[in-house]
């Protein structure tokens, strides 16, 4: 089912949650219901939620990660602004003037993220690139006593902004690092076992505390003990201003998924990815990295005795930001090569390194 824009609601409900990193509920809520009809739910003790179907071997699981960077409430001060940590990594530039939302005991809090105004910065100032602690949270409180009526330190905060569809097929939001990984892993899990099934047991898992560590994967690897695995993230689209194609490649929105191949990544599990992307005419390119690919699939990979993982991106541009941007195609790609992998692995693949 989709939106009159023809964004798919789930998608668009996931990207609406506010859900930073240790604080996932809202969007793992959203991902749970959508699961629930189709899949054996379960979860590990950090709130990462699986989503399995069949119970033969292989086990092929599909890793997306389904929290998103924000803040954190640190101190309220005497005049009721709010003062914080960032959760995940930020770039200070763009959380100027943004609206943001907390999360209070009693619901919503409304505010934004100022700093002091332009015409009273000193010359030198002006010069300077903004740091994090110089600036606050207003919520329009009038002192500390009526801020502590609506927020508390330790409150998460998140940009609040709602997705918005530009030319074309493509998609503008926040929190799309890494919903769109969370909704493949659900998408694909569910397209293989309403088609042709898959070739052992397939599960899609919304891991959580990735921003900060990868430490949702690599509980519920420990939990769901894969054969074989595929984190599904977001990675940089190379067609936009200042990104140099000799570092990162060649991965333009619209050019379908991103298959890594490199030191952390299974090889086996590589080529499984290519020969069923070419298998069933699904455009990818590749993307090599030396040492980790700070992706999920870095700490699936050491899980328990290691288990043969691989990792499929899909290109974004502005990531970290509440204006990424993605190209629909490509997510709808994504969904059908890791759909077509949970079919094509059967018993007996060869998976040794």
């Amino acid at each position: 089912m989709t939106t009159s824009n023809d964004v798919p609601k789930l998608l668009d409900e996931l990207l609406r949650a506010g859900a930073p990193s240790g604080y996932e509920g809202p969007a793992a809520a959203v991902w749970r219901k959508a699961a629930s009809g189709f899949a054996e739910l379960s979860y590990d003790g950090l709130g990462s939620t699986i989503a399995r179907v069949g119970e033969a071997e292989p086990l092929v699981a599909i890793v997306g990660h389904i929290d998103e960077i924000g803040l954190i409430v640190t101190h309220v001060d005497e005049k009721g602004f709010l003062w914080f940590e960032p959760i995940g990594g930020w770039d200070p530039q763009i959380l100027v003037g943004q609206r943001v939302e907390v999360t209070g005991s009693g619901g919503p809090v409304p505010g934004v993220a100022g700093r002091k105004p332009i015409h009273l910065l000193e010359p030198d100032q002006r010069k300077k690139v903004v740091e994090l602690k110089s600036m606050h949270i207003d919520i329009g409180a009038v002192d500390r006593e009526d801020a502590e009526t609506m927020v508390r330190v330790g409150d998460p905060v998140v940009i609040r902004t709602e997705p918005m569809q530009v030319a074309g097929s493509r998609l503008v939001s926040k929190a799309m690092d890494n919903r769109l990984g969370a909704f493949v892993a659900l998408e694909s899990t569910r397209r293989c076992a309403e088609g042709s099934g898959p070739g052992g047991s397939m599960a899609g898992v919304a891991a959580v505390q990735e921003e900060i560590g990868l430490f949702g994967a690599r509980t519920s690897a420990f939990e769901l003990k894969p054969d074989i695995a595929v984190a599904v993230d977001v990675t940089h689209a190379t067609d936009a201003p200042g990104v140099d194609e000799k570092e990162v490649g060649v991965h333009p929105l619209g050019s379908g998924p991103v298959i890594g191949r490199g030191s952390t990544l299974s090889p086996k599990v590589f080529e499984l990815l290519v020969e069923t992307a070419e298998a069933e005419g699904i455009e990818y390119s590749i993307a090599a990295s030396g040492r980790s690919t700070g992706t999920d699939a870095d700490a699936i990979q050491i899980a328990r005795s290691g288990i043969p993982a691989g990792l499929v991106s899909i290109p974004l541009r502005y990531m970290h930001s509440p204006v990424e941007m993605v190209d629909l195609a490509d997510v709808e790609a994504t969904i059908a090569l890791c759909a077509a992998f949970g079919s094509r692995i059967k018993a007996g693949v060869d998976l040794s390194r």
